[in-house]
């Protein structure tokens, strides 16, 4: 759902998917080929949040700040399943994992890969191409070319999702009972070593 709040509404660019169970509230802005996951919060009600093209913020992510801050989500940053971002700026091209904690005046560098359950502390500042882990994070080496280009297939993915969606995606009763002859994904997506040999 998409809120308009004390007259800021979202401006959701044609290309991008909002899940209908998600909430986009207030002065947020959200590029090209973005993908909202179901149960997604971002809530601009206190301050600007921009997600540049190709980011995706999937499921059961909030991303939200103090009063009178504003923060951007640089282009393809991908937030993975459950992760916080509370007034936090990513960098282009970075893994958040999923279930992270990111706090308020936080700076995740470009092409930085924070791994899963991380919790990183207020104003804290990644540099580029760093590998993240822990509570509270550090920095555990810097992130090899390999570990990039498998995180960047990965978001491609994701921006993908976006024209799949608006495509196909639909409401409907469930079958009540599984059909003889139950089909599964194959084909339909690569896996991601076969879409890493691409």
């Amino acid at each position: 759902m998409i809120y308009s709040f004390k007259g800021f509404t979202p401006v959701v660019h044609e290309s991008s998917f909002v899940h209908p169970l998600a909430a986009v509230t207030g002065n947020v802005i959200i590029g090209k080929n973005c993908y909202i996951g179901p149960g997604a919060a971002i809530r601009g009600d206190w301050g600007q949040i921009i997600l540049e093209d190709g980011v995706n913020v999937q499921e059961n992510c909030t991303v939200h700040m103090f009063p009178g801050k504003s923060i951007t989500l640089k282009e393809s940053a991908h937030v993975g399943h459950g992760a916080i971002i509370h007034g936090a700026n990513l960098g282009k091209n970075c893994l958040i994992g999923m279930n992270t904690v990111i706090m308020d005046d936080a700076e995740i560098g470009d092409e930085s890969i924070v791994g899963a359950m991380a919790f990183i502390k207020a104003e804290t500042k990644i540099p580029n191409r760093s590998l993240v882990v822990g509570n509270p994070a550090k920095v555990l080496k810097q992130v090899s070319d390999e570990m990039l280009a498998w995180k960047t297939k990965g978001t491609q993915l994701y921006q993908q999702l976006p024209k799949d969606c608006h495509e196909s995606l639909k409401e409907v009763e469930p079958l009540r009972e599984v059909p003889a002859k139950m089909k599964i994904q194959e084909g339909i997506y690569d896996t991601l070593r076969d879409f890493m040999k691409k």
